[in-house]
């Protein structure tokens, strides 16, 4: 049986996650609850829909425009929460004040039974046409456009809204005319409805100062024609690009260095006039990426790369702007943003609260010159400072990687054969003189935080540092010795001072190294990640492998986010498996080794599979076998595969 895009793959039989729209209904099927049912089924998930209002609608026109009845939406709702319960809401067209109002009310009431279904507010005010869309009961739909809905009551209800240009500018009663206007707009919008917000710059109407005239409201047609007349930066804007803003908002589930960023997300601009429902599709994409246990950052940059593929393969239907193409989900790296931390007050405010408790390993790790700078960088060296090539390539992957903590344990695996380990050794004294072995939640974690964890009774990190030199100077003499691809944890600078061959990093420690420096040295760079958003961060350095994780549980620390898990582990390697060595981590073994190769990652970090086994050595061995074994019947299915479609 084919599956959702008429391929050979077979149907998932899995129940899909339950996602809502309450919207309004387009007639011309290319945006509301049209759009967003199309939408939600095409990334995997199951669609229910509350019509708010009822439109006359085509590409060229809105011609009515009706509310349902309060009686009918609140049905509507009750109805489907007894029955299909959401993993996530799209809120889209509100007719006018009094749905809001109920709205808010009903949301109030379900965060009680369901505070963890994130909920998504696309403010919707103008059809793709340039008609207005919320009527408030007497006015007429041209009067109705000079005045926005008031959607304070969602404060602290909602985890995003997603405005465009427009609707920013009058849900904030500002001049957005400006970049820098519209981030402060987005910015105070955060603070006052509480929540996050990802504003949207693809609509802006470059060098037209009446961005905001209720008077001369532009089409997406007229818009179009504007992009392409001018072809140069306005207003602090890049034509080329559609950049939008991302404001985060203590967002769930997400890395502290992430949960109160703010980033610009630029994509190449489409210039395409077919483009109905883009908004639509946005909302409604987070929403269903979110419904599948994604974060919200990650959800924002799948979306985005959706609605890019969307317009790109997108025709027309009518006489006016068509509706997007339904692509399925984003595997092409190139479609997805390129992600800029805008502001590093977050970081240096982290950096502050750490270094002064740690500044003995500040003294180890970091010179004169970069402790100066250490609390004001947003990023030491940000990725277009990288060269283009990257960093070293590694020859072939890495297969089954340990990770290990003890020189002992080190030396035995590299005299059994063993060409790729990684060294990672914690700061506290107790555990340098142990062969305690690292905890798998800890290895995406920067020095930073894992020192804090290790502080003594006194608050002070017991460090000795020329134990720790000594420690990793012997550590990359037996890489050599044993021409093995010897990687550090966190210690870049002793890295490089000893030649290693690479150098690891969590997420945080970007932030306080110089990635110029370790890529001069000629060393390899492995780069942790969490998630989508830290994935493609990772990518923008272009490392030499990327790591990925944690997978299943772990039995050590509580991590801030959930296991990944096996289908957001397929998802990143579709994204990136034809550009690095990806590494799966966390909690892997013999009993799930084969679910891991499956997904179709080529490698594994292992650390407590090996070090807490009686015979390391042997289990080493056993577990390179059986992923060896793993990749051979892979081979043999695939060529099993091709012979059939041949007979």
């Amino acid at each position: 049986m084919l599956g959702i895009h008429g391929d050979n793959a077979p149907i998932n039989t899995e129940r899909p996650a339950f996602v809502w729209t309450i919207a309004g209904s387009d007639s011309g099927g290319g945006a509301g609850i049209q759009a967003d049912l199309a939408t939600i089924q095409d990334l995997g998930c199951h669609g229910c829909s509350v019509v708010t209002t009822v439109t006359a609608q085509s590409s060229v026109a809105v011609t009515l425009v009706e509310p349902v009845s309060a009686a009918m939406l609140m049905a509507q709702l009750t109805t489907l929460l007894s029955d299909l319960p959401p993993k996530a809401i799209k809120i889209g067209l509100l007719a006018d004040q009094t749905q809001v109002a109920l709205l808010a009310d009903w949301i109030a009431s379900f965060k009680i039974h369901y505070p963890s279904v994130p909920v998504i507010v696309d403010p919707v005010m103008v059809a793709s046409c340039g008609d207005a869309l919320a009527v408030d009961n007497c006015q007429d739909i041209k009067s109705a456009a000079k005045s926005a809905l008031d959607f304070r009551p969602f404060k602290g209800l909602i985890e995003l809204i997603t405005p465009n240009v427009l609707e920013l500018g009058r849900l904030t009663h500002s001049d957005v005319s400006t970049k820098a206007q519209f981030a402060a707009a987005a910015l105070a919008l955060s603070q006052s409805l509480d929540c996050s917000v990802l504003a949207k710059g693809g609509d802006v109407i470059f060098g037209c100062t009446v961005i905001l005239d209720d008077t001369h409201v532009q089409t997406h047609a007229s818009t179009y024609a504007q992009t392409q007349a001018n072809a140069h930066k306005s207003n602090g804007w890049d034509l080329a690009l559609a950049e939008d803003y991302l404001v985060c908002r203590q967002v769930r589930a997400s890395s502290k260095l992430h949960q109160n960023g703010r980033f610009w997300l630029a994509s190449q601009r489409v210039n395409t006039r077919h483009n109905h429902g883009s908004g639509c599709t946005l909302s409604s994409a987070i929403a269903a990426v979110l419904a599948q246990g994604f974060v919200l950052q990650d959800a924002v940059v799948v979306a985005k790369a959706y609605v890019s593929q969307g317009l790109s393969a997108a025709i027309g239907l009518g006489q006016g702007p068509g509706p997007l193409a339904r692509t399925g989900w984003p595997n092409d790296v190139s479609r997805y943003a390129k992600i800029n931390l805008c502001d590093g007050n977050f970081i240096s405010h982290y950096l502050s609260q750490h270094l002064d408790i740690i500044s003995d390993l500040v003294a180890t790790v970091l010179s004169a010159t970069e402790q100066a700078t250490a609390q004001v960088r947003i990023a030491s060296t940000p990725p277009q400072n990288i060269l283009s090539h990257g960093f070293k390539v590694l020859d072939a992957d890495l297969g089954v990687y340990p990770v290990v903590s003890d020189l002992t344990m080190l030396e035995s695996l590299l005299a059994a054969g063993v060409k790729t380990v990684q060294l990672r050794i914690k700061t506290d004294i107790s555990e340098l003189t142990t062969t305690t072995a690292p905890a798998e939640s800890d290895l995406g974690k920067s020095a930073l935080d894992r020192c804090e964890s290790g502080k003594s009774k006194s608050g002070e990190p017991q460090l000795i540092g020329s134990e720790l030199e000594a420690q990793i100077q012997t550590a990359i003499a037996l890489g050599k010795h044993f021409n093995a691809q010897l990687f550090i944890n966190d210690h870049w600078q002793l890295a490089i001072k000893h030649h290693a061959f690479g150098v690891h990093l969590g997420q945080e420690d970007l932030a306080v190294t110089d990635l110029a420096a370790i890529q001069a040295a000629g060393l390899a760079l492995g780069i942790s990640s969490h998630s989508y958003f830290e994935l493609l961060l990772a990518h923008q350095y272009s490392p030499s492998y990327i790591a990925l994780g944690h997978i299943f549980p772990t039995t050590t620390k509580q991590m801030p986010s959930a296991p990944q898990g096996l289908a957001k582990l397929k998802h990143y390697v579709a994204l990136l498996q034809d550009h690095y060595p990806l590494v799966a981590i966390g909690g892997i073994g013999l009993t799930n080794l084969a679910k891991v190769k499956a997904t179709g990652v080529g490698n594994i970090a292992v650390v407590r599979a090996i070090t807490k086994a009686k015979e390391p050595l042997a289990a080493f061995a056993e577990l390179s076998q059986a992923w060896e074994q793993c990749s051979l019947s892979e081979e043999l299915a695939v060529k099993h595969e091709l012979d059939a479609k041949h007979e």
